[in-house]
């Protein structure tokens, strides 16, 4: 059955982040500051790095990429929440709903990919100094920046295939301030255990594998901080990576969080809150 036929709803409504009218200024006002600042910064980052040939190297390139998956995540996500404080009701388009559904699943799947090869990035830096430049050739940065957006794809394909081909029936008020998974599911009139087992097992490999490669590589990366005879050169390899760590502890903590759990022990109206975390606030975290 075609996708356009699984569903006799035109458009949703989203609930928005508050119900409370007297909320809906200030709470506009705020993100917007957040989304301002994490315009700036990331497009700012991505035109230093762009212009400045001191910094082509394969730490750069990566963050290069990070920012600009954060400024797309962001501009996917944040102007329709901050329509939805100003706006009698929040309404999107059946195929505006899946169109950020697939840029949602796709920027967040390539973050955590994106994350891990940073990582990896750092764990060759620091442990494997003298062969830093053979090790991260440009040909390699390339393929790994192909794994991650191809990741992406492959997550968002998963995710939004999974959701076009459920039914929603009368009801059309997603309780969330963007079209997510987890509301779309509970929306759903014939959503059964395989499209949350689908849903599972696809965010298990898109946190799963960026962790288990983060934890490896800064594994061998405290091992060898320890191993540095001077201070300073234990404080400046700890500076290196702390905002790093910094960013992949509130991108992963809040998304498994938000999804590797029974809906009833974190209720949706809380899981908007964690949300909050990885579409928002982590963005603002690279400059």
């Amino acid at each position: 059955m075609a996708a356009e036929n699984s569903t006799s709803v035109a458009e949703f409504i989203l609930a928005g982040l508050t119900d409370q009218p007297g909320l809906r200024i200030p709470l506009f006002f705020l993100f917007l500051g957040f989304y301002v600042v994490n315009v700036v910064g990331n497009l700012g980052l991505i035109t230093l790095i762009g212009l400045n040939s001191h910094l082509h190297t394969a730490m750069y390139f990566f963050l290069f990429n990070l920012s600009f998956i954060d400024f797309s995540f962001s501009t996917a996500i944040v102007p329709k929440m901050l329509m939805g404080f100003v706006s009698e009701e929040n309404i999107i388009s059946y195929a505006g709903c899946m169109t950020q559904l697939f840029f949602f699943c796709f920027f967040v799947c390539s973050e955590s990919f994106i994350l891990s090869a940073m990582a990896y990035d750092r764990y060759i830096a620091i442990c494997k100094p003298l062969r830093y430049m053979v090790t991260m050739s440009p040909q390699v940065c390339l393929l790994l920046l192909l794994g991650v957006y191809g990741m992406g794809v492959s997550g968002a394909v998963a995710h939004t295939g999974n959701i076009m081909f459920l039914t929603f029936c009368a009801d059309n008020l997603v309780n969330h301030y963007m079209c997510d998974i987890l509301p779309l599911l509970e929306l759903s009139c014939n959503s059964s255990y395989i499209n949350l087992l689908v849903v599972f097992i696809v965010v298990t490999i898109g946190i799963g594998v960026p962790i288990v490669t983060i934890f490896i590589s800064y594994g061998f990366i405290l091992s060898s901080i320890l191993h540095i005879s001077s201070s300073e050169g234990r404080s400046k390899a700890f500076s290196t990576c702390s905002s790093h760590i910094i960013v992949v502890s509130l991108f992963f903590g809040s998304g498994a969080f938000m999804y590797l759990k029974p809906p009833s022990i974190l209720p949706l109206d809380q899981g908007k809150v964690s949300s909050l975390f990885y579409t928002i606030v982590v963005p603002m975290f690279n400059f």
